[in-house]
C-alpha cells in the first residue's frame, strides 16, 4: 500500500494533483488506514494514474479522461482521434502565424530595424512548441521551395556566413 505522497512522487506529481485528481472523480485511494487518517493506494490505483498521465500528456482534458476512463466500454479511440484533429487544427494555425511572421519579416521597415536575431527567431520557434527537429525540417522546406530567400532570411538573422552554408547545406542534404 502506497501513501498519498508516494503515490504522487512515483508518477512524478505533486501530492496536491492527486488529492484534486480524487476530490474531481478521477482516481480513490483504494483504502484508509486502520485508524482511518491516511489514504492506502495499490498497484492498481498506480496503474490508473499512470493512464491519466498518459492521457494529461497528450493534452486530453481531465473532463475526456474521465469519460475514457469512466466508461464501461471505452471510447479512448474516438476521444484521441478528437484531439489529433484538435492538434491538427493548432498546427494549422501556427504555421499560419509562421507564414504571417515570414511576410513581416520581408517587409522593408523590419529589415532596416534589424530586430530580429537567430537567437530571438529560435525563441520564438520554440514557443510556438517547435522541436529542434521540426525546426530542421522547417529549413530544409524552406530551402527546397525557395533558396534565395532562404539565404536572405538566414543573412537577415545576422547568422556567419560559414553557419548559413552549414545550414543551408544540412537542409539541402534532408530533401
Amino acid at each position: 500500500m502506497l501513501t498519498v505522497t508516494r503515490l504522487a512522487k512515483c508518477c512524478g506529481l505533486s501530492r496536491s494533483t492527486v488529492l484534486y485528481y480524487e476530490s474531481i472523480g478521477l482516481l480513490r485511494a483504494s483504502a484508509r488506514s486502520p485508524g482511518g487518517n491516511y489514504r492506502e493506494y495499490t498497484e492498481k490505483d498506480v496503474e490508473r494514474l499512470r493512464q491519466i498521465c498518459a492521457y494529461r500528456h497528450v493534452g486530453l482534458s481531465l473532463a475526456d479522461i474521465k469519460s475514457v476512463l469512466g466508461a464501461a466500454s471505452s471510447n479512448a479511440a474516438a476521444v484521441l482521434e478528437r484531439r489529433l484533429l484538435e492538434l491538427d487544427r493548432e498546427i494549422e494555425a501556427l504555421r499560419t502565424h509562421q507564414r504571417s511572421i515570414l511576410r513581416l519579416l520581408g517587409h522593408k521597415s523590419f529589415r532596416r530595424n534589424q530586430m530580429v536575431t537567430k537567437d530571438k527567431w529560435v525563441a520564438i520557434m520554440r514557443g510556438c512548441g517547435f522541436t529542434e527537429a521540426q525546426m530542421n525540417g522547417w529549413h530544409v522546406e524552406f530551402e527546397r521551395s525557395a533558396p534565395n530567400e532562404h539565404q536572405e532570411f538566414l543573412e537577415f538573422l545576422h547568422i556567419p556566413a560559414d553557419e548559413i552554408q552549414k545550414i543551408r547545406e544540412h537542409s539541402r542534404k534532408a530533401t
